[in-house]
Protein backbone atom coordinates (compact mmCIF):
# COMPACT_ATOMS: atom_id res chain seq x y z
CA UNK A 1 0.00 0.00 0.00
CA UNK A 2 1.35 2.96 -0.98
CA UNK A 3 0.68 6.77 0.55
CA UNK A 4 -0.48 9.96 -1.46
CA UNK A 5 -0.95 13.22 -0.85
CA UNK A 6 -4.15 14.65 -2.69
CA UNK A 7 -5.05 18.25 -2.44
CA UNK A 8 -9.59 18.19 -2.10
CA UNK A 9 -11.94 20.48 -1.47
CA UNK A 10 -14.75 20.47 0.82
CA UNK A 11 -18.35 21.68 -0.15
CA UNK A 12 -20.43 20.79 2.42
CA UNK A 13 -21.26 17.45 1.39
CA UNK A 14 -17.98 15.64 0.23
CA UNK A 15 -14.03 15.65 -0.94
CA UNK A 16 -13.33 16.79 -4.33
CA UNK A 17 -9.79 16.68 -5.76
CA UNK A 18 -7.72 19.17 -6.99
CA UNK A 19 -6.22 17.30 -9.67
CA UNK A 20 -6.80 13.98 -11.53
CA UNK A 21 -6.26 10.73 -9.25
CA UNK A 22 -5.23 7.35 -11.28
CA UNK A 23 -7.35 5.31 -9.23
CA UNK A 24 -9.79 2.58 -10.53
CA UNK A 25 -13.75 3.72 -9.74
CA UNK A 26 -14.37 2.29 -6.43
CA UNK A 27 -11.47 2.16 -5.14
CA UNK A 28 -11.50 1.90 -0.93
CA UNK A 29 -9.29 4.79 -0.03
CA UNK A 30 -8.75 5.99 3.61
CA UNK A 31 -8.94 10.03 4.26
CA UNK A 32 -6.82 11.48 6.90
CA UNK A 33 -7.78 15.32 7.11
CA UNK A 34 -5.49 18.20 7.47
CA UNK A 35 -7.00 21.40 7.57
CA UNK A 36 -4.94 23.74 4.98
CA UNK A 37 -4.48 27.68 5.50
CA UNK A 38 -7.14 29.46 3.04
CA UNK A 39 -4.87 30.47 0.44
CA UNK A 40 -7.85 32.87 -1.60
CA UNK A 41 -6.60 35.24 -3.19
CA UNK A 42 -8.87 38.65 -3.08
CA UNK A 43 -11.72 38.39 -5.01
CA UNK A 44 -12.04 40.79 -7.96
CA UNK A 45 -15.20 42.34 -9.39
CA UNK A 46 -16.19 41.39 -13.05
CA UNK A 47 -16.26 45.52 -13.59
CA UNK A 48 -12.60 45.59 -12.38
CA UNK A 49 -11.13 42.98 -14.66
CA UNK A 50 -13.13 44.51 -17.51
CA UNK A 51 -12.05 47.70 -17.08
CA UNK A 52 -8.28 46.29 -16.85
CA UNK A 53 -8.68 45.05 -20.00
CA UNK A 54 -8.78 48.43 -21.74
CA UNK A 55 -11.18 47.06 -24.38
CA UNK A 56 -12.60 49.68 -27.16
CA UNK A 57 -15.63 49.29 -28.89
CA UNK A 58 -18.40 51.77 -30.69
CA UNK A 59 -20.69 53.40 -28.09
CA UNK A 60 -23.83 52.45 -29.57
CA UNK A 61 -22.64 48.19 -28.99
CA UNK A 62 -25.71 47.17 -26.80
CA UNK A 63 -27.98 48.96 -28.92
CA UNK A 64 -26.59 47.46 -31.84
CA UNK A 65 -25.02 43.98 -30.82
CA UNK A 66 -26.64 41.78 -33.02
CA UNK A 67 -25.69 44.22 -36.15
CA UNK A 68 -21.80 43.66 -34.32
CA UNK A 69 -22.45 40.58 -34.37
CA UNK A 70 -23.67 39.62 -38.18
CA UNK A 71 -21.19 41.87 -39.67
CA UNK A 72 -24.06 44.29 -41.06
CA UNK A 73 -22.16 47.62 -42.49
CA UNK A 74 -22.41 50.15 -39.42
CA UNK A 75 -20.27 53.14 -39.54
CA UNK A 76 -17.43 53.26 -36.84
CA UNK A 77 -14.68 55.47 -36.03
CA UNK A 78 -12.07 54.78 -33.28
Amino acid sequence: MGENFIAAVFDGRGFYPQEAIALPVNTRVRLRIEILPNNAQATVSFLATARSLQLHSPPDLSANIDKYLYVQEIPYET
